[in-house]
């Protein structure tokens, strides 16, 4: 006899897997749709060098479904906690925001993500209710499909649902560097020509390593890719300022193309979108990743709030999650997109005021406060 499931979630990522464990808690039954890697993605195991700024209300989802990661044995802490982010301009202006400044524990958490992959899988071993569906057929049909296939769904495509997008002239860059000192928690950021670089501190408070991430202009991240570390590294201190004795390139960088990007519509009967298959946008605010388990956790509580006579794929209700997380990508999306468009205009009043603006938001408490939890997501 056919299996029967409430909930089928289409794309096996972090968004769908702990979208899988919150609904598994709501005693529904779930099936989540997966496809097996290819053969690079397989050889490419721990090589992974991603690495995600997490917010408190992303680690809340997270720690709820058990799937926050935790050190184990010898290897290198997982999780790091921001105390402090520091953020330059192109002509002196900074800005500074501290933990302690809102009475918080970190500003955020920078995860590294093959740990936070490895914590789900293990989460869903232990779920009953979850089934991981990877063989060639379809899952049989269910009164709600979600789908969180990433920027290029093909199941979106396959229900007409358009998707608009708006390229960046950029592609973002990750590497991991190792520096001749501990980090101490502290995040560093860099606009500079309207180019922008962060360095985010991994391994725990004590480590020195870090996770860059750094958008630039199309040709210039295809020249980036082709030099030696030597070179890179030379690069690197040509927007960062360091000096390159204290820069050691430890894992070769990786590029992809930045864009802000949303669905029209994130619902239809019996079918709703979330996190990159919803939206996306540039990475310089760090909110990717926390903007997708917004939406799973939004989804989980409409669903478990909805009247008893209301199917799960009610339209109506659905149409709850769509306004509330609409709305939130929408400010954040626009902030995100601002920021971007304000810090590659090359007029020089422009770069004066933008870097006074840095000066004055880090001498007005109350705007830096609350855009220190707007971050924190809260």
């Amino acid at each position: 006899m056919t299996q029967k499931f409430d909930v089928c979630i289409r794309g096996g990522g972090i968004v769908g897997r702990v979208l899988a464990l919150l609904l598994a808690q709501q005693q529904l039954k779930v099936v989540l749709r997966v496809w097996p890697p290819s053969g690079a993605a397989a050889a490419q195991g721990h090589s992974d060098i991603r690495a995600y700024a997490l917010n408190a209300a992303s680690r809340e989802v997270l720690e709820s479904v058990r799937a926050w990661p935790e050190r184990e044995g010898e290897q290198m802490e997982p999780v790091t906690p921001v105390d402090r982010m520091e953020v330059q301009g192109d002509q002196g202006g900074r800005l500074c925001f501290r933990a302690a400044d809102v009475g918080a524990e970190a500003l955020n958490w920078i995860v590294d993500v093959p740990a936070l992959e490895q914590r789900l899988v293990q989460a869903l071993r232990f779920q009953s209710r979850v089934v991981v569906w990877d063989q060639a057929e379809d899952p049989p049909a269910c009164p709600l499909t979600v789908v969180c296939e990433g920027r290029r769904s093909a199941t979106r495509a396959e229900w007409g649902m358009s998707y608009d997008v708006k390229s960046y002239p950029h592609h973002a860059l990750a590497a991991r560097l190792h520096l001749p000192q501990a980090h101490s928690g502290v995040a560093k950021q860099w606009f500079k020509d309207g180019e922008i670089a962060a360095l985010l501190p991994l391994g725990g408070a004590q480590g020195c390593d870090v996770a860059l991430v750094w958008s630039a202009p199309h040709l210039k991240v295809t020249e980036l890719l082709a030099l030696n570390a030597p070179d890179f590294v030379l690069a690197l201190t040509q927007i960062t300022g360091l000096a390159p004795e204290d820069i050691c390139l430890t894992h070769s960088p990786q590029s992809w193309p930045l864009e802000l990007s949303q669905a029209q519509h994130w619902v239809l009967p019996g079918l709703a979108l979330a996190g990159d298959a919803a939206h996306a946008m540039h990475p310089l605010a760090g909110q990717g990743l926390n903007a997708g388990l917004g939406d799973v956790a939004e989804l989980a509580r409409v669903l478990q709030a909805r009247e008893y006579w209301r199917s799960l794929g009610d339209v109506k209700l659905l149409r709850r999650y769509e306004r509330a997380r609409k709305a939130e990508f929408a400010a954040m999306g626009g902030l995100t997109d601002g920021l971007f468009t304000l810090f590659k205009h090359p007029h020089p009043w422009v770069q004066q005021l933008r870097n006074q603006g840095f000066d004055v938001v880090n001498r007005w408490t109350p705007i830096k406060t609350w855009l220190t939890r707007q971050a924190m997501g809260r």
